[in-house]
């Protein structure tokens, strides 16, 4: 069994971010069904800006919004204004067929990569 990427939203651009929440990462849910992630399902964040990493869950956010908040002690690591890149992994023993998308700097689906 390997670990292998099956999800990516790249170049996201975070719209918010909010200590006073239980955690997570809320994303705009039209993005999430463009590649398959589920509410609840973890996911590993990375900045383009800082260079930081974390695992966290996904809250599917208001569709149509391009929300990308960063939610609780996430929010210490990886700020608004940052550019990320958010990843689902599926463990297989087969290939999988991923699923990855560029955002323009407003959220906006831009192609599929």
């Amino acid at each position: 069994m390997r670990q292998l990427l099956r999800a990516k939203i790249h170049k996201a651009t975070v719209t918010q971010a909010e200590l006073a929440y239980e955690g997570s990462i809320t994303i705009d849910q039209e993005l999430c069904d463009m590649v398959d992630l589920w509410d609840g399902e973890k996911v590993l964040v990375v900045s383009n800006t800082s260079g930081a990493r974390l695992e966290t869950y996904v809250i599917h956010g208001e569709p149509g919004s391009g929300v990308i908040c960063m939610n609780g002690a996430a929010a210490h690591r990886i700020a608004k204004g940052e550019e990320i890149i958010i990843m689902g992994f599926a463990t297989s023993d087969q290939p999988v067929k991923q699923k990855k998308i560029l955002l323009d700097s407003k959220n906006c689906f831009s192609k599929w990569l």
